[in-house]
């Protein structure tokens, strides 16, 4: 890693002041079940060769149980203050986990099993990445550079090559889908409105294929599809189109010759049979009860001006540096009703778990923000099928109550819920969280208990 950043670096953010390296860095396994120490807490960046540390490192040398479903997870850069910066300039991978129930299936795997990791960014003429340091039309006395509310590129790049593409046989592949950009949602189509299964999501298989002819995916979402190309005459080509406007679902739309092109499939000689199948039925997911909710829990997300008239988002009208509010016992299921009075999608991740959505409930959005009174306009919408899963990472509809549900488990200590479009991250939507141990109602009546843990359970 080298001393001075590559992208423009505002100072003024938490943890990013003029006494603090440039280059900072932190991986987080985004998904995976993980004690704390292994995260990729913000606050726990090093520099190159551990020269210098943050206030919460703890180790060099992480280590990944993988005690979880198969599934596609992503690992990133996690650095308070610069996540977006470092995110951008390429730190960041998949990351799958495999296990012999998915294995005895019968899906698509070897070389026609491909990851596609879905990025937007923009380039100089001499080729080096291009990020802007001041939002467009900055305030009167803004700092140079300064953070932007987010951040579309004008190119897409599949795995780091701009509108790629691929030779396919008349067969089926599965591809695993990566949504790795800062700020950008795609709505992803094949040419034609050709269909295609969803089979997975953020924690591993759905428990049915869904077939789908749009997919919109977020930053940090993944999704698990098949595409049967047999229909298809050697020669053929199909399109991936992109269709999602940016920001989400206000901004402008996508530019038909640019940002709405996503890569190409080529249709060419097959080289053997297809013995791959798509089961019926993948996965069970036994689905919570909300009467197993020991807690139900609000997270607002706001926006408001900082001293330099820019724009700061929040959760819950809190810093990440303001103290912890949301602290579940181990084991302990709660639901978290996350509410949008604004105008954009944000896809919101929690750290350790994976978690199930319960619904989307309408509200009356003016009556939210003139009196914070919470008025039901509409019946709870259900989750789409191929978000029946599990997930890390949600949607939060404008105008809407998102409820999602989640055991916390299976560590104790401190992890962090964010916005995952990267600048709101960065400034300020972000919030730490800490699992504490359960009291033990019989080891405070009885020291002589041996196991306190299961004593609780049983009462």
């Amino acid at each position: 890693m080298p001393d001075k950043h590559i992208l423009p670096l505002d100072r003024t953010l938490h943890g990013t002041h003029e006494s603090m390296p440039e280059v900072r860095t932190v991986v987080h396994l985004h998904g995976l079940e993980v004690k704390p120490e292994s995260d990729g807490y913000p606050e726990a960046w090093f520099t190159n060769g551990y020269a210098q540390t943050g206030p919460c490192f703890e180790r060099e040398v992480y280590c990944y149980p993988n005690h979880q479903r198969a599934t596609t997870l992503w690992y990133h850069d996690h650095a308070i203050g610069i996540t977006r910066l470092n995110v951008y300039a390429g730190l960041a991978g998949m990351y799958i986990i495999r296990d012999e129930e998915e294995r005895a299936l019968g899906l698509p795997s070897g070389k026609y099993e491909i990851p596609l990791v879905i990025q937007d960014r923009s380039f100089n003429c001499d080729g080096s990445l291009f990020y802007p340091s001041q939002p467009d039309n900055p305030p009167p006395g803004t700092p140079f550079p300064s953070i932007t509310p987010g951040v579309a590129g004008d190119v897409i790049l599949v795995n780091g090559k701009i509108w790629p593409h691929l030779d396919v046989e008349p067969r089926k592949y599965r591809f695993r889908v990566l949504n790795g950009s800062n700020q950008r949602f795609y709505t992803i189509r094949l040419e034609g409105d050709l269909p295609f299964l969803q089979i997975g999501s953020d924690g591993g298989l759905l428990q049915k294929p869904v077939e789908l002819t749009s997919l919109t995916i977020g930053p940090a979402e993944r999704a698990d599809l098949i595409m049967d190309f047999s229909m298809l005459p050697v020669g053929a080509n199909v399109t991936m189109t992109n269709t999602a406007r940016a920001p989400f679902d206000f901004g402008a739309p996508p530019d038909p010759e640019t940002t709405g092109l996503i890569m190409q499939f080529r249709v060419i000689e097959p080289t053997g049979p297809d013995t791959s199948i798509v089961p019926g039925f993948l996965s069970p997911i036994r689905r919570f009860k909300e009467c197993e909710a020991s807690r139900i829990r609000d997270i607002t997300l706001d926006v408001t001006l900082d001293r330099f008239q820019r724009l700061v988002f929040q959760h819950n009208k809190s810093s990440f540096i303001d103290r912890i509010t949301e602290d579940p016992y181990l084991g302990d299921v709660e639901i978290w009703r996350i509410i949008n009075a604004g105008l954009a999608y944000h896809p919101i991740h929690v750290h350790l778990v994976q978690f199930q959505i319960l619904d989307r409930i309408p509200i009356d959005v003016d009556a939210y923000n003139t009196t914070g009174q919470i008025v039901y306009t509409g019946e709870p919408e259900p989750p789409a099928p191929n978000e029946a899963g599990w997930k890390d990472t949600v949607q939060a509809t404008p105008g809407y109550i998102t409820r999602i549900i989640m055991r916390f488990a299976p560590y104790t200590g401190r992890y962090v819920y964010h916005c995952h479009i990267l600048e709101h991250e960065d400034y300020d939507m972000m919030r730490p969280f800490i699992v504490r141990e359960k009291p033990c109602k019989c080891k405070q009546l009885d020291k002589d208990c041996k196991e306190p843990y299961s004593c609780c359970d049983c009462e």
